[in-house]
């Protein structure tokens, strides 16, 4: 199993996450402004997360294993975020929601070698 789309999809997660939430920290900037330029960052995001899947499904990772492996990697690049940059703690919320997406990973993920 080659790791270069797990490196991938954290990198675009990283541009997405940034994409998504990073405008909140400037409040008064205008809606269109922000639209733009949140679009102007997901380019950068999809340039990633397009060859991450292509690159996992010709090395046999099935579609469902891709998105979930996306959405734990979503998981820890937001809480990242949500602490650094948003200065919001981490709760008991959030360790559950990663549990649960972890269990739907070793449920995805079991069984292959």
């Amino acid at each position: 199993m080659t790791l270069l789309p797990i490196l991938l999809l954290v990198c675009s997660n990283v541009f997405m996450t940034i994409a998504w939430y990073g405008h909140l920290k400037f409040p008064t900037a205008p809606l269109w402004g922000v639209i733009l330029a949140s679009w102007g960052i997901a380019l950068f995001e999809y340039c990633l997360a397009v060859p991450a899947n292509r690159i996992g499904f010709f090395h046999g990772w099935s579609g469902g294993q891709l998105k979930i492996a996306q959405e734990v990697i979503t998981l820890i690049v937001f809480g990242v975020f949500a602490v650094v940059v948003l200065h919001e703690p981490l709760t008991w919320r959030h360790a559950g929601a990663f549990a649960c997406l972890m269990g739907a990973a070793a449920f995805m993920f079991a069984g292959r070698s």
